[in-house]
């Protein structure tokens, strides 16, 4: 299922991807880091809010 979602946005936009991927690029570790934590921060909370 990951995959298919990670799959969505090179597949419609192939360009749009590609400038967002030369962005992330450009970004500090820091901020990467950050950005994963969220993620982390985020799944865990619809892991938990659709877990009944």
């Amino acid at each position: 299922m990951v995959l298919v979602i990670e799959g969505l946005f090179p597949f419609t936009s192939p360009d749009g991807w590609r400038r967002m991927f030369t962005q992330l690029l450009a970004l500090r570790d820091g901020q990467i880091r950050f950005f994963g934590l969220l993620s982390i921060v985020g799944g865990l909370m619809m892991i938990w809010w659709l877990m009944p």
